[in-house]
């Protein structure tokens, strides 16, 4: 009986958490979209959203990442964009999740935070690239990987950055130190 209690609280605080990072994955990903900064690579973004993602991965499990990119790519797809839009983001943030959890689960001490937001970036920006071949019909939108990837590594270093600051400030805080390096 105990042990279904427990089970059932550490299941609500991981929801919590979800929840949590997911309202924050969406203002960032407005704040975002207020910034201009295509004008200077168009389609690249900041990504700001990956800090919540590389937050969620460093202190809940790979399935909770994957429900936090579903909610943030839905909601903020619902409030800024249109279907096309959607399947760009949920193409690039499901292989940036594939990548950056593979990363991690090689093991964490082998990659730096920032190194594997790097290969995230990267993967992000294929995985774009890739439905894009879809819905647009030819493959030459590839020619364009090389300045995404110039792109991706720039601001994979800034989300990297950022996450590795805000998970060292919340692994502080009581509820997170329980969550800590899950298996």
């Amino acid at each position: 009986m105990r042990s279904q209690h427990n089970e059932a609280d550490a299941a609500l605080r991981r929801s919590v958490v979800i929840a949590m990072f997911a309202a924050a994955a969406v203002v960032l990903g407005l704040i975002e979209a207020a910034i201009p900064f295509q004008a200077a690579v168009p389609g690249a973004k900041l990504g700001l959203g990956n800090i919540m993602v590389l937050a969620c991965l460093h202190f809940l499990r790979g399935r909770d990442a994957i429900s936090l990119i579903v909610l943030k790519t839905v909601i903020t797809s619902l409030l800024l964009g249109t279907f096309s839009s959607f399947l760009f983001s949920i193409a690039g943030g499901l292989l940036s999740f594939a990548v950056m959890y593979a990363l991690l689960r090689l093991g964490r001490d082998r990659f730096s935070l920032i190194g594997v937001s790097v290969a995230g970036g990267i993967a992000h920006n294929i995985g774009q690239l890739t439905a894009a071949t879809f819905v647009l019909g030819t493959s030459k939108i590839f020619y364009y990987l090389p300045f995404l990837m110039v792109a991706g590594i720039a601001t994979g270093i800034f989300v990297g950055f950022a996450a590795k600051t805000l998970i060292r400030a919340l692994g502080r805080l009581p509820l997170f130190e329980s969550l800590e390096n899950p298996r």
